[in-house]
């Protein structure tokens, strides 16, 4: 009888033991990036106030899986369509199989994709879905500011697209990570790219702007008491050069030619081994630059810039939301041009002391129409990071000011 028992023990426990085993023994997840990753959610544990502070800013927003609480449209009846003409229009709509865009010429159904990947999420979003492992935009977009759906940016105004190719100087900026892999169908188009959709790292993760961490997780949950970081590059201990060479990465234009991926660069790393850029001594004609996109070139040719130590980092937190807080970044210009400073704005008496204090952004780093984020027959409105004298929005911000204090 005893042994009779041991033996159903023994058949139930087993299995438990190898359950357990497996439980134990089994490997974290991958990073797609390789060992050296740890990933950003094990960042979390020790960095949490940093990392939800992030969670409501640009860089994080830059990318994400496509679902009904990533994407802003509203799919609700009479809300979700975007009509050309009265001949043609998109629908969006959701489905058991996902939300969609589908094209209607003359009330026959068309063409549907399927929302696969949101980009952005501030000033707008656009949307990519899978064709095989190939990566096309869909036709349309959103605006955040008019709550609305849009014809993505530089689409003909009156035929619906959905074979504009996503490449990856896209995917370089909005992603952390994305592997090349062989298009699945060749040919389909000259010199498109195919990705290996298990390698996608969406958003500007932890690891894109401070490095592998693998090794400093590994070592700081070894050494609970050691407070001092170690195996990762300090911030401050990089040249002017080379922290603004961290955010160069993405903004530095869209016309840099690339020489290879830019998922690779790390703090510290040259730029220039990833994309050839316009050399630093060649003068920049500001007038001339997209106001999104390039701020890099922007920044530089301002007098401020030029006359300083600053980098983007003196203004920018990027693990706070700091959007359009122009008080702030008002507070940033009075370090340097303060009431005690040799270096004053020119409307000092002309305008109360808090009016100036608040308006430097209005008047020195005006927003302007971008020419690369079109809509329709205008562009988006842009800060320019050319800091510089604008008389005819000074005269604008000045006339607003003094018709509000009256």
């Amino acid at each position: 009888m005893l042994k009779r028992k041991l033996t159903r023990l023994a058949i139930f426990l087993i299995p438990l033991f190898f359950i357990f085993s497996q439980c134990f023994t089994s490997k974290k997840k991958e990073d797609p990036r390789g060992d050296a990753y740890a990933g950003s959610a094990t960042c979390i544990s020790c960095h949490k106030d940093v990392s939800n502070s992030y969670l409501h800013t640009a860089h994080f927003m830059a990318s994400a899986p496509a679902d009904a609480k990533t994407v802003q449209g509203s799919f609700a009846k009479g809300a979700n369509e975007f009509v050309f003409n009265p001949h043609l229009k998109v629908v969006m709509d959701k489905r058991d199989t996902g939300l969609y865009q589908t094209s209607y010429a003359d009330g026959k159904k068309e063409q549907a994709q399927r929302f696969d990947i949101v980009f952005g999420g501030v000033k707008g979003q656009s949307y990519a879905y899978w064709f095989t492992n190939e990566l096309f935009q869909l036709p349309i977009s959103y605006n955040t500011a008019n709550h609305a759906w849009i014809n993505s940016p530089g689409y003909e105004p009156n035929r619906v697209a959905f074979e504009r190719a996503v490449s990856t100087r896209c995917l370089d900026c909005h992603l952390s990570y994305a592997k090349s892999a062989p298009p699945e169908v060749p040919n389909f188009y000259v010199g498109i790219e195919g990705y290996d959709k298990q390698s996608l790292v969406f958003s500007v993760d932890c690891e894109r702007c401070h490095g592998p961490a693998a090794e400093h997780v590994k070592f700081h949950t070894e050494n609970p008491g050691e407070k001092k970081p170690h195996f990762m590059v300090a911030f401050n201990s990089l040249t002017r050069e080379q922290k603004i060479n961290m955010c160069a990465v993405c903004h530095s234009g869209a016309t840099s030619r690339m020489l290879k991926p830019t998922f690779g660069f790390k703090p510290g790393d040259t730029l220039s081994n990833y994309m050839a850029t316009r050399a630093s001594a060649t003068p920049v004609d500001y007038k001339n630059i997209d106001v999104h996109g390039n701020q890099k070139a922007l920044l530089a040719s301002s007098k401020c810039f030029m006359s300083s130590n600053m980098d983007c980092s003196t203004c920018h937190n990027t693990h706070v939301n700091d959007r359009d807080n122009v008080t702030l970044y008002a507070a940033k210009c009075m370090t340097c041009h303060s009431a005690t400073s040799h270096i004053q704005c020119k409307m000092t008496g002309k305008l109360s002391a808090a009016l100036l204090m608040g308006n430097c952004i209005s008047c020195h780093m005006p927003a302007f129409t971008s020419k690369t984020i079109v809509v329709g027959q205008s562009g988006a409105l842009v800060h320019t990071h050319h800091i510089g004298i604008y008389t005819e929005e000074t005269q604008k911000v000045m006339a607003y000011l003094k018709a509000q204090s009256k």
